[in-house]
C-alpha cells in the first residue's frame, strides 16, 4: 500500500502532500519564514515531535501555485523566505524542486530542512536539479555513530554523511542541526566525533544544538502510539551549551591537526 501511495503522490511534480503550513516561523532558517511541512518520512526517530507526519497517506494536497499564493499573502511578514521541512521533504523531491524553482523566479530565499536520509551518492540527478534553486540546507545529523544512528532512527547514517559531503563539494551553504538527548547523543565522545566530521566540511555556516524536550508526549497519546523516551528528562539549556562547546572543540581539534 505504501508503494502505491508514493506512486500516487509522485504523479505530478506540481502537487505536494502537505502536513501543515506555518507562517512567521522563527527557527527554520534566517529571518521570519513561511514553513511548509511535508507529509511522509521513512525514519522513526525516538524523539520525533511530529509522529503524525510519518505516514504517506495523503492529507492536504496543494499545488505549487496554491502554496506560493498563500506565501504571497503573508510575504510582508515572512521576510526570510520559504522553508520546506517534514516529515522528510526529499520523499517529494520533484515537488520541492518545482516549488523552489518557481519561488526562485521572484527572488524568494529557499531553505531545505532535511535529514538527507534519502540521498543516493550514485544517482544525484534529481538532487543536482534541486540544489540549483536551494539557497540553504538545514541538515539534521541525528547521530554521528552509525550503530547508534540505527538505534535512534531505524536507519544507517551513511546517506546522511554522504549528503553532507556532497553539499560541501557543491558549496551549498549548510546549517548543521543536532538534537542533544540525555543518554543518547549527550555523550562527549560522540559530540567530539561530530565536531571532527563537521570540520571536514567547507560550507557550514551555523551549528544549532537543540535540547531534547518531551512536549510531544500528549500527541503520541492522542495517536495511540507509545512514546519511547517517556522516562528521558529534557535537556537543560546549560547542557545544550556544553554540548555545543564539545562539538566545537572537536571541530577546532580537527582543523588544527589538518
Amino acid at each position: 500500500m505504501r508503494r502505491s501511495l508514493l506512486k500516487e503522490l509522485r504523479l505530478s511534480n506540481n502537487i505536494g502532500n502537505i502536513h501543515s503550513i506555518e507562517t512567521c516561523g522563527t527557527v527554520d532558517g534566517p529571518g521570519i519564514r513561511f514553513v511548509v511541512f511535508t507529509q511522509g518520512c521513512p525514519m522513526r526517530c525516538l524523539y520525533c515531535h511530529n509522529p503524525d507526519s510519518w505516514e504517506y497517506i495523503p492529507k492536504y494536497q496543494m499545488t505549487v501555485e496554491e502554496i506560493l499564493n498563500k506565501y504571497n499573502g503573508v510575504k510582508e511578514f515572512c521576510t526570510g523566505g520559504i522553508t520546506v521541512t517534514g516529515g522528510e521533504p526529499l520523499v517529494q523531491i520533484d515537488f520541492v524542486t518545482e516549488l523552489f524553482k518557481e519561488a526562485a523566479k521572484t527572488g524568494v530565499h529557499t531553505t531545505l530542512d532535511t535529514s538527507g536520509i534519502l540521498f543516493d551518492k550514485n544517482n544525484t540527478t534529481k538532487m543536482d536539479e534541486l540544489i540549483k534553486y536551494t539557497k540553504l540546507v538545514m541538515l539534521d545529523i541525528k547521530h554521528i555513530n552509525e550503530d547508534e544512528h540505527k538505534r535512534l532512527t531505524g536507519h544507517s547514517n551513511k546517506a546522511v554523511l554522504d549528503f553532507a559531503k556532497y553539499l560541501s563539494e557543491k558549496q551549498i551553504p549548510v546549517w548543521i542541526r543536532h538534537v542533544v538527548v540525555p543518554g543518547i547523543t549527550y555523550n562527549e565522545k560522540y559530540l567530539k566525533e561530530l565536531g571532527e566530521f563537521i570540520g571536514t566540511l567547507k560550507n557550514v555556516k551555523a551549528l544549532d544544538t537543540l535540547p531534547y524536550h518531551n512536549m510531544a508526549i500528549p500527541k503520541y497519546k492522542n495517536l495511540g502510539i507509545d512514546y519511547p523516551l517517556k522516562d528521558t528528562k529534557p535537556l537543560s539549556k546549560e547542557e545544550a551549551i556544553n554540548a555545543r562547546n564539545i562539538i566545537l572543540e572537536g571541530y577546532k581539534n580537527l582543523k588544527v591537526n589538518i
